[in-house]
């Protein structure tokens, strides 16, 4: 059985957001849960028997497919399935913060900016309250559900794709013909930076090999071809960094998006992401190869060698 997608509205940038339900013998699963909105909680309790729901399970906190996590808690029984790195964001919450600050300042963040960003995520509207009780995916979902969850980080540090017989929730890390942004964020393991860009060179393989199954994305519509909507990222990635290698490296990010067209100061979020997805390429200008590697192990190098060889020679 495949699960059954529900579209719900969000207020972000993004869009539109999908969850999916699925009925194992009785016991009603969803993966992902909309934004923390009236309009989305309205839309669970009309398309779903909230009092059936046995399992929530999301392939990443971001506030679009986690939003409503605390309120399903609140309202139904269900147990509710983190990943690690969020999980760990949960209970390492100062730490993050402090060590997140130190990045943005190491990018070009001013004081100013720092602040007005603390203030964005610290008032819910960012990251909502996540459950009280919950249980962490990696460390093993019921035997019952048939359902595994592979690890794909590079558009978070968190991103997992969850698969039963035939399918596989992807979260947003395979969407057609979006390039979703890479966030800049601290490995709390290590204490530095996460490399999104070696991330996702490692998760290649992975997302390749998941052809053959039904694709349930969370946004757009479903992936129809895996190498094409891979292909997709990889053009518009090669195309970005063409763009951002005529920028001195040793310009700090912070400073190069006040270049762009329609900058402001207002949206520190906004700012933000677009120096996630600086960083992001400049990682991959440091280290081309690493990429290129990936591709050629997945027979996908060939469409975009010219473009890479303009881009990276």
């Amino acid at each position: 059985m495949i699960p059954v997608q529900h579209t719900i509205n969000t207020p972000y940038m993004v869009g539109p957001v999908h969850c999916y339900s699925l009925d194992v013998a009785g016991d009603l699963v969803l993966f992902d849960t909309g934004p923390p909105t009236t309009e989305a909680k309205a839309y669970l309790s009309k398309h779903l028997d909230l009092s059936q729901l046995k399992y929530v399970i999301v392939t990443h906190c971001h506030v679009d497919h986690c939003g409503l996590l605390r309120w399903l808690e609140e309202e139904t029984s269900a147990t509710c399935y983190l990943p690690f790195h969020d999980h760990q964001k949960v209970v390492r919450q100062a730490e993050h913060q402090q060590l997140m600050a130190e990045l943005l300042r190491q990018v070009g963040f001013d004081a100013a900016f720092l602040e007005r960003f603390r203030q964005r995520i610290t008032d819910g509207t960012i990251f909502p309250q996540l459950p009280e009780e919950y249980q962490i995916i990696e460390e093993g979902l019921p035997d019952e559900l048939g359902i595994a969850a592979v690890a794909c980080p590079g558009h978070s540090q968190s991103d997992l794709v969850l698969t039963g017989d035939g399918w596989a929730v992807t979260g947003d890390v395979l969407l057609e013909d979006i390039f979703q942004t890479p966030m800049l964020d601290i490995d709390l393991k290590s204490g530095h930076r996460f490399n999104n860009y070696w991330a996702y060179c490692n998760s290649l393989e992975t997302l390749n090999g998941l052809a053959g199954k039904v694709i349930l994305p969370g946004h757009h519509e479903t992936v129809a071809d895996i190498a094409g909507c891979l292909l997709f990222y990889v053009n518009k990635l090669l195309e970005r960094a063409m763009r951002i290698k005529q920028v001195p490296a040793a310009l700090p990010a912070a400073q190069v998006i006040r270049s762009f067209p329609n900058y402001s100061e207002d949206d520190p979020i906004i700012n933000y992401l677009k120096v996630s997805e600086i960083v992001f390429l400049r990682d991959f200008l440091a280290d081309p190869q690493r990429l290129r590697a990936a591709l050629v192990k997945i027979d996908l190098f060939s469409p975009i060698e010219e473009l890479f060889s303009r881009v990276a020679g």
